[in-house]
């Protein structure tokens, strides 16, 4: 090998909030053949658009392959649900062999390929330290004394399992180690769901979960797929901030402006940098990560939140990723676009005021 309860939400401990991004209803003309599917998935609401299906395939058959895909999500990376496969894991003790699904596999190599480039930046084994905060289940509460980080500090790291891929057998080197990928899982959710879709013939659809889409083909108005980036300002939640027009890509943004909290005057954000123990501290503000995988965007999503403008850009420079960045200066909020945004980028306000 190589080193390195209750059925609640995947998302209720995610280090990152997906946001809502919001379609262009604007001018939009249907056809009659566009089709409208919405459910209720990991805590939170999914949505299909889709056209121009073949013939005699009925909503309920696409409705019950998008929901066979979500399910073995469900079942292999749910943290509230006792009988996942995270969880049976998770509640392992030290040095006892586990083998794993093919899904969970796939998963966690993905996240450990982001983990060594963010240089643990990005870090599904930090949930402990999320709790720790206040930002898990039992809710917000006060900082946490030193001691209480200091003695989380051996049982966070991706080295702190043992796996082999190829078996897919894990071994946690410490019992209170854990894994939680509600920072990826949804949108390899949606990777999966959509790759249901095309199996069945379906070449034009958008797909949402809980804020993380994937777009294939064209719309319904016969162009790019167009989504509006949301101001991440609060007093100003669900406006536009920058428009994208996307076609056969996955797309996901993270924040940190909607979940802290303040203890004695100073502001806490519910996104843990797992190298330093502690809340994020820098100007940015949000990420919106554009990537053929939605899973890929889901994760460096969160891991660019946690690294802060400058690498974040660097990063997404280096492993392709079309990102906008909203970061603060003073009392105005700036975005910052990279190359490969470039392509899909429609409009940006550059500036905003906070």
């Amino acid at each position: 090998m190589t080193s390195v309860g209750k059925r609640r939400p995947l998302s209720i401990t995610r280090p990152a909030i997906a946001l809502a991004f919001l379609l262009f209803a604007a001018g939009c003309s249907e056809s009659s053949s566009t089709e409208k599917l919405s459910g209720r998935i990991f805590g939170t609401s999914w949505n299909l658009t889709f056209h121009t299906s073949p013939e005699g395939l009925t909503p309920d058959q696409v409705e019950s392959a998008v929901m066979d895909a979500f399910k073995v999500v469900d079942d292999s990376m749910n943290n509230y649900r006792d009988d996942s496969t995270i969880s049976r894991l998770n509640a392992l003790d030290a040095n006892q062999v586990f083998e794993v699904d093919w899904d969970f596999a796939l998963v966690f190599n993905t996240a450990l390929d982001i983990y060594y480039a963010t240089g643990g930046a990005y870090d599904p084994s930090v949930s402990p330290l999320v709790n720790l905060w206040g930002f898990g289940p039992k809710g917000v509460t006060q900082r946490p004394s030193e001691d209480a980080l200091d003695a989380l500090e051996p049982i966070i790291g991706l080295e702190e399992f043992a796996w082999d891929l190829s078996t897919r057998a894990f071994v946690k080197q410490h019992a209170q180690a854990e894994l939680d990928f509600s920072s990826i899982a949804k949108g390899y959710a949606v990777d999966l769901a959509s790759d249901a879709l095309l199996e069945m013939g379906i070449e034009h659809f958008m797909l949402e979960v809980g804020g993380e889409v994937q777009v294939r083909g064209l719309s319904p108005r016969g162009d790019r797929w167009r989504l509006a980036i949301e101001n991440p300002v609060p007093a100003r939640a669900g406006a536009v901030y920058a428009a994208i027009a996307v076609t056969d890509v996955g797309i996901a943004t993270s924040g940190d402006y909607r979940n802290f909290f303040v203890d004695k005057g100073t502001r806490y954000s519910h996104l843990i940098d797992p190298r330093t123990a502690l809340p994020i501290e820098h100007d940015l503000v949000s990420v919106t990560v554009v990537h053929p995988s939605t899973m890929v965007a889901d994760a460096w999503a969160t891991a660019l939140m946690v690294v802060g403008t400058e690498e974040a850009l660097r990063l997404a420079d280096l492993y392709e990723l079309g990102v906008t960045l909203i970061s603060r200066d003073g009392q105005q909020l700036v975005s910052s676009d990279n190359g490969v945004m470039a392509q899909w980028l429609t409009t940006s306000t550059g500036e905003d005021a906070l």
